[in-house]
Parts: structure tokens; C-alpha cells; sequence
């Protein structure tokens, strides 16, 4: 009886020895996540989506109260108004020294003619000639002063245009959209609380287009390439195993120690490359669940 059992015992542990390992290495489902968080500050007025909705780009998934940006807004409009009122008139302000510079520029002339008939003498014209130069001098000045403070209150309007842009702006984000068509993982904010720039509000992932994060040794990189097709197998448990067609997308640079939960057809190697083979999920797959590679 003794030898029998031993010789049971025997045949198991060759029987055992001899078995094929039927995967090359085992991962994780993972997925891209986005976490959209606020841009803007204000009380949230809806959030009509909740863990596990799907969504989808550019749907909106929060509102922010928009009221104090709006009475900015009006009131850089207004401050805008009144600096565009007080852009001085150049035409007007000068139109009386123009006049003025027409008639010496006559004097000038009737002197000029006086003189030469001798009913005037030189200092007349040097006089009329000296006031007619001043008077444009004057004129020269006014226009400078003048276009000078058009360009000021120009300068304060556009800058005004410019906070009112990025209030605009503010207002257009307090309408928060989802960036991707994909799901709701966890939902960080509710009505009635305060939003601020960098607040978390949602955390979405296209969970129809996943991939298995595995590890593979230097050895067996000799047979992967970026476009390569592999197996990939998903355990359910029970026995229950589904096969799907994946995608080699990404091969890490560098080597990392071999995660625990981590097992490759070597269990000797301690370093390993990380590999991202892309999915197809058809509904059944969950993130964090354990698959396996099978090249």
C-alpha cells in the first residue's frame, strides 16, 4: 500500500513538472481617466449626472452660478462707455486755432505786401511772421496733448475689453462639458456647494476602449513589437474564462521590479517591462479586474 501511494505521489509531481504554462503573463484592466474639475468659482446649480451615468463629449454635466461674473461684466461695459464719452474731440478743440492761424497767415501776407510798397516796415513783418510761428507751434502742441490722451483712454478701453473677455470667458466655463464620450467613475461634488478654479467635480473613463497593463521580462520583449496582436483572457472565475483579440499599443523604456501581484512565465525575473495591449470591451470587463496574456 506504502508503494502505491508513493507512486501516485510520483506520477503527480511529473505530471505537474511537465505542465504548460498557458499565459505569458497576467495584468490589470486599466483605463484612461480624465478628472474634469472646475474653472471657474461660484454655488453649483445642477449636477445631473450621478456614478456610473454615460456621457457624452461636450454634454454638460455642470452648471455654475454665473451672477457675479455677469454683474462684472456690466460693469467694465459701463466703465468702458464713459471712458469712450471722454475722448476728446481733436477737430473741435483746434478748429478755433486753425482760424486763428488762417488770419495771421493773411496778416502775414498784407504786411508782406505793405512792405514792399514801403507803407510797412521789416519789424511789422518780423512780428507777423513770429506770431504766425507760434501760433502753429501752439497748434503742434494741442494735437500732440490731444492724440496723446485719445491713445491713453484707447489703451484703458482695450484693457477694459480685455477684462471683459476673461470675465465672458469665466462665464462660458461655468457650463462644464464632458471632455471624452465615455462614463461616470465618482462623483466628487453636489448642488449647493461652492466650485473654486481646481475643484474635482467628475471622474470619467471610456470604459468601451480598455486596456490590460501587464509586465513582461526582458526575454520574452524579443517577441513583442507596438501593433502586435496577442490574446488576452479574462477570469470571471469558476472556470469562467473569455478570450479577447488585443493590441500591443505601448512597451515601457525602462525596467521596474516585478510588481507582487504580478506573475510571468518566469518567476525568477526581478525585473520586468511594463505593456499596455489595448481592448475591445464588450461590457463584461471591470477595471482593477486580473486578465491574462497569452502571445
Amino acid at each position: 500500500m506504502r508503494n502505491t501511494i508513493l507512486t501516485a505521489l510520483a506520477v503527480l509531481m511529473l505530471s505537474s513538472c511537465g505542465k504548460k504554462v498557458e499565459y505569458d503573463a497576467t495584468g490589470i484592466f486599466e483605463a484612461t481617466t480624465v478628472t474634469v474639475s472646475a474653472e471657474t468659482q461660484g454655488r453649483i446649480l445642477a449636477m445631473d449626472v450621478a456614478e456610473g451615468d454615460s456621457v457624452t463629449a461636450g454634454q454638460v454635466i455642470c452648471e455654475i452660478d454665473t451672477v457675479i461674473s455677469e454683474l462684472q461684466a456690466r460693469q467694465i461695459g459701463s466703465q468702458r462707455q464713459s471712458a469712450q464719452s471722454s475722448m476728446p474731440d481733436v477737430s473741435a478743440q483746434v478748429a478755433s486755432l486753425r482760424a486763428e492761424i488762417a488770419h495771421q497767415q493773411n496778416e502775414c501776407k498784407r504786411i508782406a505786401n505793405l512792405l514792399a510798397d514801403g507803407a510797412a516796415t521789416v519789424k511789422q513783418r518780423d512780428d507777423a511772421n513770429a506770431r504766425l510761428a507760434t501760433l502753429q507751434g501752439q497748434l503742434q502742441a494741442l494735437l500732440s496733448t490731444l492724440q496723446n490722451n485719445r491713445n491713453s483712454i484707447s489703451d484703458n478701453a482695450r484693457a477694459l475689453d480685455y477684462q471683459r473677455d476673461q470675465i465672458l470667458t469665466q462665464i462660458s466655463k461655468s457650463r462644464v462639458v464632458s471632455p471624452l464620450t465615455g462614463t461616470v467613475l465618482v462623483k466628487y461634488a453636489e448642488p449647493g456647494e461652492y466650485a473654486v478654479p481646481g475643484k474635482p467635480l467628475v471622474k470619467l473613463a471610456d470604459l468601451n476602449n480598455i486596456y490590460l497593463r501587464s509586465y513582461f521580462t526582458a526575454k520574452q520583449l524579443a517577441d513583442l513589437k507596438i501593433g502586435q496582436k496577442v490574446t488576452v483572457i479574462a477570469d470571471f472565475g469558476d472556470g469562467v474564462t473569455f478570450e479577447y483579440p488585443g493590441t500591443v499599443t505601448w512597451i515601457a523604456q525602462e525596467s521596474e521590479f516585478t510588481p507582487k501581484s504580478i506573475q510571468t512565465e518566469d518567476s525568477r525575473a526581478n525585473l520586468v517591462y511594463a505593456v499596455k495591449i489595448a481592448v475591445k470591451n464588450d461590457g463584461r470587463l471591470k477595471l482593477g479586474q486580473y486578465g491574462e496574456v497569452r502571445l
